[in-house]
């Protein structure tokens, strides 16, 4: 018989890796509940056009796509953006505004595996649609500062720019649309080389060789940089300075931004404003990012609606937790082994596991038909906390054995006092 592997960029998550990634889950799902932003499911299958309207060209290259069986070309969501946009152009098109949505669960790109990069990973994702405002802005990298604390994660560092301000120069410059995703999708890679030669206008091309050299260690210093080098390009200009205020807002809500880069690009196409990243300086990849797309909802067949979002790589928020050893601050559950002497006590053992569970206790029967050596050895082994044994002698009793496994002490306890000794 073969021996079954998972699928290169696929792997199982055990039971402490589960646990990790569930606490992350559960830390994104009580951020989203403190910001107001309410669940929303979507489908992992979704028609390829909608995925591939404005993803960018190397997330289109590498979706997970097919036919059905019904002959229709579909796709594994490579993100969350596409469907929520969706949504707001059907189910929600006629929710007040603003809408503040949140999903999480697994998404696909087919990447080259490596660290802290999977074919299948999970994100967390917020969308905050219907205002242009920079305080929804601030609110996205604001509630992303809060789960990075949540998950107790430290010197994480956010950074930030501005698409609309390349934006602005390609586009004064009369450079088609084709052209200036081709242009950040290089920049968005470092390569700006590759991305220059694509630009034809010397004076464009100064302006993007000049904006390099714009950054300095005072964030509010490279924005006014910016402003001023922009001059002349009214859109550009007007970016800077909706930076500007984001920045301000981000600061004030207690929330330092260490980076602003005039060059910064994200991979997907349809950002519009301001976009963000956070990093912790032990790993040299991005635990989260996002920013402003004001045309994609619109780009579905909606209204035109201004909106924002973020998401976050779950596995890389454990990866960081991970490297920076950081515990997740989950209470415990007490586990219990409940182990019958004999044969005929099993249903009492079973009403007991039954009466520890209502209690908010973890039980586990002996369901392997050990002796009872046999089965204290392999609850010890598991790190179990207690062992409780059933046995004839003390059901006359209504009591039990309760064995703390750590301390190896045990006493004979009422099972009606069973649940509150364990507890403690």
């Amino acid at each position: 018989m073969p021996t079954f592997q998972t699928v290169r960029g696929m792997r199982d998550l055990l039971a402490e890796e589960a646990e990790a990634m569930t606490f992350v889950m559960d830390k994104a799902r009580e951020t989203a509940q403190l910001y107001g932003y309410r669940e929303v499911i979507t489908p992992v299958i979704e028609p390829y056009e909608l995925l591939s309207a404005k993803s960018g060209e190397e997330i289109r290259q590498r979706m997970f796509t097919f036919k059905d069986l019904g002959n229709r070309t579909v796709a594994l969501r490579p993100e969350f953006t596409s469907s929520v946009a969706r949504l707001v152009t059907t189910s929600l098109k006629n929710e007040p505004k603003p809408l503040r949505t949140f999903s999480v669960g697994s998404v696909y790109r087919y990447d080259e595996p490596q660290r802290g990069r999977y074919r299948e990973f999970y994100q967390s994702d917020f969308e905050l649609i219907g205002t242009s405002n920079p305080e929804a802005d601030a609110e996205i990298i604001l509630l992303t500062d809060r789960l990075m604390r949540a998950v107790g994660l430290r010197n994480y560092a956010f950074k930030l720019g501005h698409v609309g301000v390349i934006r602005g120069i390609l586009t004064q410059e009369n450079v088609d649309e084709k052209t200036q995703n081709a242009i950040l999708q290089r920049m968005d890679k470092k390569e700006f080389e590759e991305a220059f030669k694509l630009v034809e206008s010397e004076e464009c091309l100064s302006t993007l060789r000049g904006s390099l050299e714009l950054k300095s260690d005072d964030v509010f210093k490279t924005v006014e940089r910016i402003k001023s080098h922009v001059e002349g390009y009214c859109k550009a200009a007007e970016s800077a300075e909706d930076l500007k205020n984001i920045l301000r807002l981000v600061t004030e809500g207690g929330c330092p931004v260490q980076t602003v880069e005039p060059t910064f690009a994200r991979g997907l196409e349809y950002y519009t404003g301001m976009i963000f990243e956070v990093y912790i300086p032990e790993l040299d990849i991005a635990l989260g990012g996002g920013g402003r797309y004001d045309k994609l909802i619109e780009l579905f067949g909606g209204e035109p609606t201004p909106a924002t979002g973020v998401a976050h790589g779950l596995d890389r928020i454990v990866l960081a937790m991970q490297t920076q050893k950081t515990t997740p601050t989950t209470e415990r559950k007490k586990r219990v082994a409940v182990v019958p002497i004999n044969e005929a006590l099993k249903g009492e053992a079973l009403r007991i596991s039954q009466m520890l569970r209502n209690a908010g206790i973890s039980a586990e029967l002996e369901v392997m038909g050990r002796k009872m050596n046999k089965a204290l050895e392999d609850a010890d082994r598991r790190k179990m906390d207690y062992a409780v044994i059933v046995g004839e002698r003390e059901l006359k009793q209504s009591a039990v054995v309760v064995r703390d496994l750590a301390k190896r002490e045990q006493a004979v306890v009422e099972i009606a006092k069973l649940s509150k000794t364990i507890i403690g």
